[in-house]
């Protein structure tokens, strides 16, 4: 990461993160960026891409399971692990996944749940960690599921 880096933290509360992250994948699709979402688990990189290939009855979101010969290809690539396969300009963190390497991205996302106390807890000390360094901003929703910004 640079101190170029915009460092976004997402609190889910009001929406399940399968409703968020293919909507905020969407929009970094539409500026013409590329993705990397960090999972904490193989199930739940799993169960994401299962989420991404059903988005819509008329299409889905083009991305791929990290692990083949076309990973570089995807534009938005699930994975486990750190790296950046695809050349994505955007890394998601999910499922309590955190960082591991010093890639340069345009904008890196935790996104966290809010019900999940252990979530909650990593969140702030990356919160505390990373302030200072970069450009950080909380997001928060609000009961309709609007993301209004608190920081």
């Amino acid at each position: 990461m640079s101190a170029k880096t915009d460092i976004l933290f997402y609190h889910l509360e009001n929406q399940p993160l399968e409703r968020v992250l293919p909507v905020l994948l969407e929009k970094t699709l539409e500026r013409g960026w590329r993705a990397v979402v960090e999972c904490g688990s193989v199930e739940r990189a799993e169960n994401l891409d299962a989420v991404l290939w059903t988005l819509r009855d008329d299409g889905f979101l083009p991305h791929g399971l990290s692990g083949s010969s076309t990973d570089a290809r995807q534009p938005v690539l699930l994975t486990v692990e750190g790296g950046n396969a695809n050349g994505a300009q955007v890394r998601f963190f999910v499922d309590r996944a955190r960082p591991s390497n010093e890639q340069e991205y345009e904008r890196v996302v935790y996104m966290f749940d809010g019900h999940d106390v252990e979530a909650i807890n990593a969140a702030r000390e990356d919160w505390k960690r990373l302030r200072d360094d970069f450009e950080v901003t909380y997001w928060q929703q609000s009961p309709e599921g609007r993301w209004q910004k608190k920081g």
